[in-house]
């Protein structure tokens, strides 16, 4: 079911004009900052590739792509969820060297996403990807890499609040990194790990929460990952406390990825051990790909955040159910 939450007494803090000229600013020096900070060139990306491939990511494993057939090639395209896969393809065939990646603008539509004030079916994020050497593959290398990304958020927000008085955002540069297994050890009496994560960052309002994707002491995992493009022992979410929501709010999943041992592993952790004959799979078993970091920052999340907005749907245009479009009216809040 889906869900709408409007904050008691919230008002859009930005007319429409002065809202699309924000959400311009933020696009256009959040991904200047980044490339800057993490030594990141600008690359074109596909909206979809081949399923044959293998290079779309699968989330948590149940979510349907958007296919379609392509006549002239006679092959099966999928519209992709994000390019995690992608990249480090990229990576090797464009010749990078450690030390150096590549961003771009990543578009995709996520059909079966339940709508929520921060969830649309289309994505909008910066996916970056980086080589690193062996020895760079471990957690001290994941959170100076998360810190950096923090501090471009922070830098971009606090120009945007002196171009736009009306903005009243601030965000800690103090990230706090926990682990998974911690955050359940530290808040055993509550079940849901999204609550856990709110009632954490209430306190620490900018973190970045580690290993996703493995089953925790309580048989359960904290989040889906996909078993092929992070390593789960060495990856994880930044997050910050949005006043506006009261809440934790992600607005990026990120992480060392998988070399040959971690995938075969968690191939088999996740019951996914058909995916070893995909040529991406293929390549990653033989040692072929570069080892890399990498991540999806949300353009759509970012914008939200800075500005002070309690809808996704205020930073970008897609499609909503009858629910939540009579709640904004309601509330006086315009959906793009």
């Amino acid at each position: 079911m889906n869900k709408i939450y409007i904050p008691q007494g919230y008002h859009t803090p930005l007319n429409v004009y002065d809202m699309q000229v924000a959400i311009e600013f933020i696009k256009h020096n959040f991904q200047q900052e980044l490339s800057h900070a993490l030594n990141l060139r600008r690359v074109s990306a596909p909206l979809f590739v081949k399923e044959s491939s293998g290079l779309n990511d699968d989330l948590n494993g149940v979510e349907r792509p958007v296919s379609f057939d392509v006549p002239a090639v006679g092959e099966e395209g999928q519209v992709v969820h994000s390019l995690a896969k992608w990249k480090r393809y990229a990576l090797k065939r464009y010749d990078f060297r450690p030390g150096k990646g590549i961003y771009t603008d990543m578009n995709a539509i996520r059909r079966d996403e339940a709508l929520d004030n921060l969830h649309s079916v289309y994505v909008d994020q910066w996916d970056w990807e980086k080589i690193i050497r062996p020895w760079e593959r471990n957690l001290g290398t994941l959170k100076n890499v998360a810190q950096e990304i923090v501090e471009c958020i922070c830098d971009v927000s606090d120009r945007l609040r002196r171009e736009f008085p009306a903005i009243d955002v601030h965000l800690s540069r103090d990230m706090s990194c926990i682990t998974t297994q911690e955050l359940e050890d530290m808040y055993p009496d509550i079940p849901v790990p999204s609550d856990r994560e709110s009632a954490y960052l209430e306190n620490h309002k900018t973190a970045l929460i580690m290993q996703i994707g493995g089953k925790l002491k309580s048989g359960k995992p904290h989040d889906g990952r996909a078993p092929d493009y992070d390593d789960w022992e060495l990856n994880g979410d930044i997050l910050f406390w949005n006043d506006v929501l009261g809440r934790a709010f992600e607005v990026s999943s990120m992480g060392i990825r998988v070399d040959a041992e971690s995938l075969d592993r968690q191939l088999t952790l996740a019951g996914c051990d058909y995916r070893r004959k995909l040529p991406f799979h293929q390549m990653l078993l033989n040692n072929e790909l570069p080892l890399t970091i990498g991540g999806g920052i949300g353009q759509s999340r970012l914008c939200m955040l800075m500005i002070g907005c309690a809808h996704i749907g205020e930073v970008q245009s897609s499609i909503w159910d009858q629910q939540t479009m009579d709640a904004c009216a309601k509330a006086g809040i315009l959906l793009l």
